[in-house]
Order: C-alpha cells, then sequence, then structure tokens
C-alpha cells in the first residue's frame, strides 16, 4: 500500500526552521494552518499519521504529546526511547511501514536531520512549506527543495505580529 507522504514545514528566507529546538517565530495561524493540514482526511474513517524526530517530539509542550487526531511516529537512534502516546521507531522505513489501511497521509514534520534524510527519498510525495517573508536567528536550517520539484503551487497568503508568509505546495 502506498500513501502520500508529505513534509511540512515553515521556514524563514534563509531556510531557517528552528531555535535551540524551538520554533524562532509564534504565528498562531501558521499552526492553525499546520494543525489543520496534517488532520485533514478526504475519507472521514481514516486518519494522518506524522513522523517527527525525537528532538521535535520533546519541543512539543507536554499538553500537546501526542498531537490529537493523527497517529504520532518519533524516530530516533536512542534504543529504549519512550514516547508516551507515539510509536518509536529508529528507521525512516521502519516508520512509513506502520501506515496500514486506517492512513490517508503521512506527513513528515522534522526536524532538522529528519528533513535532510528525507528530502530526496523517491516516495517523498509532495512539501508543504509555510515560507515566512523575514529572517530569523536560527540554528537549525530545512534542505533546498530538489529540482525534480515543479514550482510551487501557491495555496495562500496571510500575515500576522506584522511577518507575512505564503503557504506553497511542491510536489513532482
Amino acid at each position: 500500500m502506498k500513501h502520500p507522504i508529505y513534509m511540512i514545514v515553515a521556514a524563514d528566507e534563509h531556510h531557517g526552521i528552528g531555535k535551540n529546538g524551538h520554533l524562532p517565530w509564534k504565528l498562531r495561524k501558521e499552526y492553525k494552518y499546520f494543525r489543520d493540514t496534517t488532520r485533514k482526511t478526504d475519507n472521514p474513517t481514516k486518519q494522518n499519521m506524522v513522523i517527527m524526530g525525537h528532538k521535535t517530539w520533546d519541543s512539543l509542550e507536554p499538553e500537546f504529546r501526542p498531537l490529537p487526531n493523527r497517529r504520532n511516529v518519533v524516530l530516533t537512534r536512542h534504543a529504549g526511547l519512550t514516547a508516551e502516546g507515539a510509536e518509536v521507531c529508529t528507521s525512516i522505513d521502519e516508520a512509513i511501514a506502520l501506515a496500514d489501511d486506517n492512513i490517508e497521509k503521512i506527513f513528515v514534520l522534522g526536524g532538522g536531520q529528519i528533513f535532510k534524510e528525507f528530502i530526496n527519498d523517491p516516495r517523498l510525495t509532495g512539501v508543504f512549506l509555510t515560507k515566512v517573508h523575514k529572517t530569523f536567528d536560527c540554528d537549525t536550517f530545512f534542505p533546498e527543495i530538489p529540482s525534480t520539484f515543479k514550482e510551487p503551487q501557491k495555496l495562500g497568503s496571510d500575515e500576522e505580529n506584522e511577518i507575512s508568509y505564503d503557504f506553497l505546495l511542491y510536489t513532482k
């Protein structure tokens, strides 16, 4: 069974996505877009899966773990790691293999290392990129989107806290 696999990320003008394990901005409408995109299914009897590294899992506030209404999978190299409410895997292949008939789409949430490992994977269907039109002090970055992807489709735009951003979808 093949499930569509997407990355979903917000990045600044220099591809920055994080600083010290946290997002460098507070954009409530962008978070709502992330939540709605990763939850929405065409078939109401199914749900989506989210795959994230253990640092991303740890960066979530405890009251938001696991991300509700999605099957949560945490990737780690640390044998024996537990993540209450999530399944733990040691490889991307193992995580994807968990997607059964109840899963509609898979979303890779990051962080930086997971994105780097997966950006050239032939199974990747697309990238939902929120392009934040500002530069922030970041220590984690999103990789360049390969030329195998088409020009992005603009899904919308928004602005808050004097920061504008575009919702883009890259597909192959």
